[in-house]
């Protein structure tokens, strides 16, 4: 082969992999983000939005390790009862905020399927939940990453709120979808 050929190969190989690591060795911002809470009730479904979260991620030696906080007040299910129920019931007022930790693999594609370790700490209890499936995609030069966190009352220690008498279910799944920037 001749100099000039493999120049073009090591250009094009190292376009190819640059989806893998467009996460090495650099910072990420919290750009925008949605959290909702889904609760189920035989009488009726609801869900609480937030868009308060702020993050930061940094990415090195082979890691990268988000952090994600959004005050517990700041979710929104459209019934003013309801969420100071809700802040009640959860020791909001104890425990103001709500927090994620998450630790990806440097090498993870820019755009996949992943499975992630996630560290939750809400209602004074700090849960772990393994190998969480959460979608990346790239978008210009942001990441985005969404996903279903399977998260149960019980998981924090929450005594399910009731209405006439019947509880809600256990499960209360919160999905994520935020949007990251190179800081």
């Amino acid at each position: 082969m001749n100099r000039s050929m493999n120049w073009k190969i090591l250009i094009l190989s190292l376009l190819f992999a640059l989806p893998i690591y467009a996460l090495a060795d650099s910072q990420w911002v919290l750009e925008q983000s949605t959290l909702t809470y889904h609760v189920s009730h035989p009488l009726h479904q609801t869900d609480g939005v937030s868009h308060a979260a702020r993050g930061k991620g940094v990415c090195h030696a082979g890691q990268c390790d988000f952090l994600i906080a959004a005050p517990v007040k700041s979710f929104d299910s459209g019934d003013s009862n309801r969420d100071l129920h809700m802040l009640q019931v959860t020791r909001g007022a104890q425990f103001p905020m709500v927090s994620v930790r998450a630790r990806l693999p440097e090498t993870a594609s820019a755009s996949a399927a992943i499975h992630v370790d996630l560290e939750i700490q809400f209602a004074g209890q700090t849960v772990q939940y393994k190998q969480v499936l959460l979608q990346l995609a790239t978008q210009g030069n942001q990441i985005r990453i969404s996903g279903t966190i399977p998260a149960t009352l019980s998981d924090f220690k929450i005594d399910p709120p009731s209405l006439l008498a019947v509880p809600v279910k256990n499960e209360i799944p919160v999905r994520l979808d935020m949007t990251w920037r190179p800081q």
